[in-house]
């Protein structure tokens, strides 16, 4: 089974590529559901039809769902709730303050990747593609199983309440299993999708690191909606699509220099329905198959190799030029903060009675120099 993300700055088109690109994968003989967790649920127009919380056959080999993430909560949120008050209303907490406490920051957006992965368990499916929302609402979803975990097994059950010890502990383990589906590269990658802009090219640059502090993987950059090389056009119009093309181009060496990327044309009319999502998917992936990732986009988190008197430790977050970082030594973990999103990397074994000397950055992400000598940093 093949989890395929696709996300992208608000109003960049990944929902229309994410839909393209599932009419292909079904094309080729393969059984797709395409998943909308995006709140906006722009996938029932580019198919054309109504969904809704249940998988829907749209075509031959392609299913579509829209995941309805309010009545998850209503649904499945209310028992836990509900146990974790009476937890905190036992340890002698008010009644009305049990019940602020115990509302789980991102519980719905956790619950909605909870249902993806339900239907990624599915064996009718032989890959599941999410049109997830814009960038910074999908790097707060990924980022939410591994916060979620952390909340889970700093909440101690005692006494009699075997009914809220197996509820949390089931909560726990479906965290758990979500965060191993998400960080396996054989089974989970992301699509980004930008346009032609400097301002969402550096957008999605920095998303790149991110998603990498996450040990997600990127196998895809989609630059869509470029406008088609000059011909020998005239007048006023012309001359500004020549301005547009040159733009773009700027923009797209740029990120050619970053990340392979695959380009589609900017169409005249609003791509609707299946003979222009496979138009789409067509020009997209040409004769190669659509689930093959580019190859060279992921490499291990972490690396250690031995120097004169201590380690370096290389972590792999691809970085642009003058990217803003935090590096900081918590005990035996090293936090990295890239354009402000954090994350905690256990230190290998050898590495933990050192202390960090210096970091610099490079084309490959952070290298971390530390002493081997003394405790501490």
């Amino acid at each position: 089974m093949r989890l395929l993300l696709f996300t992208g700055k608000g109003g960049v088109g990944k929902t229309t590529l994410a839909a393209a690109t599932a009419v292909r994968v079904a094309d080729s003989g393969s059984h797709v559901l395409v998943v909308s967790t995006d709140p906006a649920h722009s996938l029932a127009d580019a198919f054309d039809m109504p969904l809704g919380a249940e998988p829907r056959q749209v075509a031959h080999d392609l299913d579509a769902v829209q995941i309805d993430q309010r009545a998850l909560v209503d649904s499945a949120w209310h028992e836990l709730r509900a146990s974790l008050a009476e937890v905190l209303t036992g340890s002698g907490v008010d009644t009305l303050d049990a019940a602020e406490l115990s509302v789980l920051p991102g519980v719905d957006e956790v619950l909605a990747l909870t249902e993806v992965q339900r239907f990624a368990a599915d064996d009718r499916w032989d890959i599941v593609i999410v049109d997830c929302g814009p960038t910074a609402e999908t790097l707060r979803l990924l980022a939410l199983p591994e916060a979620v975990s952390g909340y889970l097994s700093n909440t101690r059950v005692t006494g009699r309440r075997s009914r809220v010890r197996r509820t949390v502990r089931e909560l726990s383990r479906s965290v758990e299993s979500l965060r191993a589906l998400l960080t396996d590269p054989e089974r989970t990658t992301v699509r980004l999708v930008l346009t032609p802009e400097r301002v969402v090219a550096a957008e999605a640059r920095r998303t790149v690191g991110a998603l990498a502090l996450r040990d997600i993987g990127v196998d895809e950059m989609i630059m869509n909606r470029m406008v088609p090389a000059p011909g020998w056009w005239r007048g006023r119009a012309a001359a500004w699509l020549r301005d547009q093309w040159r733009q773009q181009q700027a923009v797209l060496a740029e990120i050619g220099g970053f990340e392979h990327v695959r380009t589609v044309s900017h169409h005249g009319t609003e791509p609707v329905g299946f003979t222009a999502l496979r138009e789409i998917g067509t020009q997209l992936y040409g004769t190669a198959p659509p689930l093959e990732a580019t190859p060279g986009l992921r490499s291990p988190l972490m690396r250690v190799s031995e120097t004169t008197g201590g380690y370096e430790l290389r972590v792999a977050v691809p970085l642009e030029q003058e990217a803003a970082i935090g590096l900081a030594r918590v005990d035996d973990e090293l936090a990295v903060t890239v354009h402000g999103f954090r994350r905690l990397i256990a230190l290998p074994p050898q590495l933990r009675p050192c202390r960090v000397t210096d970091a610099e950055a490079d084309a490959e992400g952070l290298l971390v120099h530390l002493a081997a000598e003394g405790m501490g940093g």
